[in-house]
């Protein structure tokens, strides 16, 4: 049985695959999403992310998520198999995720120094 953000994943795919969207166009947004599927904003969240790490969308920030483009170079031979945007929406969905992770170790390094701060004054 698939999860919750798996079976939006698929249903935008076949979306997708089908040409029900095309390449450049806006996907649904996520309050659209939760309310057709009954999902979290998580769930919404990880279909999302999916279908970045899988070459089917980017993002545009400050626009929203959109159909990627297909690939030329993908080459992997499969017919109506093949994600859109191969490589360059990974390379996308990778430097989105490294760019969360980085934010959140800012974010704990400040904390760190802000605690470290407290009990520097806390030993005067």
């Amino acid at each position: 049985m698939l999860l919750t953000f798996e079976v939006i994943a698929e249903a935008l795919r076949e979306r997708i695959r089908s040409e029900e969207l095309k390449p450049g166009d806006a996907l649904p947004t996520q309050a659209v999403l939760m309310a057709e599927y009954g999902a979290s904003s998580l769930s919404v969240q990880k279909a999302m992310a999916l279908l970045k790490q899988d070459g089917y969308a980017i993002s545009r920030p400050g626009k929203g998520a959109f159909v990627a483009s297909p690939d030329t170079d993908s080459g992997d031979g499969e017919a109506g198999n093949t994600p859109v945007g191969g490589t360059a929406a990974r390379v996308e969905a990778l430097e989105l995720a490294l760019a969360e992770t980085l934010d959140q170790l800012t974010a704990l390094r400040a904390r760190v120094e802000a605690l470290e701060a407290g009990d520097a004054e806390r030993d005067r």
